[in-house]
């Protein structure tokens, strides 16, 4: 297919095509995690049904309701949770005891206090980080592992994502870097670490703000304003920009080739690679190094999409992997 037809089949599908329809929550609480953090959890779908907890992205970004979609509420038991410092989590935005081995003990905490003895673990992007930490710490734990848009925490893609992406967007990148005066320049992530920190929201908010816009903007493979402007949103923005940073600055608290290294012991539970051919915050060099340590793992390349979830070639392939791990589990469901 040419570039062309391409795009004009992009703009005539909608990610609504593939997505499962709205469905609210059946149950919510909080769950107490440290003397610091507290989580807000949801149920959704099947409450008798196969559970799959979903892991959202950044570290920071959230849940949403979307989130749900990517499963036939007939045959699962969705658990979504905003990581500490997340979305309903509390307190908003906060790094201190934070981090990924916390955050790990947080969906073991949370399985425990939902009575789950298995689940599926799905996860894209930091999602996708996450969701391996967890799988090689519980094994035991896992029914499946479901990953899209990879990113195994190494410095060379935190190098990227500060410096690369000016390769392919470099009218973004100069946004990003620009934002910060002159003397500040040679050390990008160090000075927005700083800024974002800063207690006054006159200085911590702009520098959100342009993180944020940064990464909205190299997110789908074609233009899409509206997630631009749901990820400079005052209410999303500062945490997915003060906790990214953080975690970038602390090496996402991870060893060089850690995850890598750990799939050894996950090569036994049924796996799914979804990754976006044109994947700019998160290039397909890390799908490809893990669909080669874990060949048992279905690997799907998807060859007209980026990062975002919400890109109809991505969503369609999601919840296509969400139905065939179904069939392998043996689960009945709608379709």
């Amino acid at each position: 297919m040419t570039p062309d037809k391409i795009a004009d089949a992009h703009r005539d599908r909608s990610v609504e095509d593939y997505l499962f329809p709205p469905i609210e929550a059946y149950a919510e609480g909080r769950l107490k995690v440290s003397d610091l953090h507290e989580l807000h959890w949801e149920e959704a779908g099947n409450a008798d049904g196969v559970p799959v907890a979903f892991l959202h992205g950044g570290p920071g970004a959230g849940c949403s309701d979307k989130h749900r979609r990517f499963f036939d509420p007939k045959a699962w038991r969705i658990v979504l949770h905003d990581q500490r410092g997340a979305g309903r989590s509390t307190p908003y935005a906060e790094m201190r005891d934070n981090s990924t081995q916390a955050l790990v003990a947080d969906i073991e905490r949370l399985r425990e206090a939902r009575g789950i003895d298995r689940w599926v673990v799905f996860g894209g992007s930091w999602g996708s980080t996450l969701a391996l930490a967890y799988a090689q710490a519980h094994p035991d734990r896992c029914l499946g592992v479901i990953v899209r848009g990879i990113f195994l925490g190494e410095d060379s893609e935190i190098d990227w994502f500060m410096q690369g992406i000016r390769v392919v967007s470099p009218e973004a990148w100069r946004d990003f870097r620009t934002f910060l005066p002159v003397v500040e320049r040679p050390d990008l992530l160090g000075s927005y670490v700083r800024r974002l920190n800063d207690p006054d929201p006159k200085v911590h908010g702009p520098a959100a703000l342009a993180w944020s816009q940064y990464e909205a903007k190299s997110s789908t493979l074609y233009p899409e304003v509206d997630l631009v402007e749901e990820m400079s949103a005052d209410t999303k923005a500062l945490a997915l920009s003060r906790i990214e940073a953080g975690y970038f600055a602390e090496h996402m608290f991870l060893e060089p080739g850690e995850l890598l290294e750990g799939v050894e012991k996950i090569r036994h539970i049924p796996g799914m690679i979804v990754q976006g051919r044109y994947d700019i915050l998160c290039p397909i060099a890390a799908a490809d190094a893990l669909a080669r340590a874990w060949p048992e793992a279905e690997y799907v390349l998807v060859p007209d999409a980026g990062h975002s979830a919400f890109e109809p070639s991505l969503a369609r392939e999601l919840v296509a992997a969400t139905e065939r791990m179904k069939l392998r589990l043996g689960v009945a469901g709608r379709r």
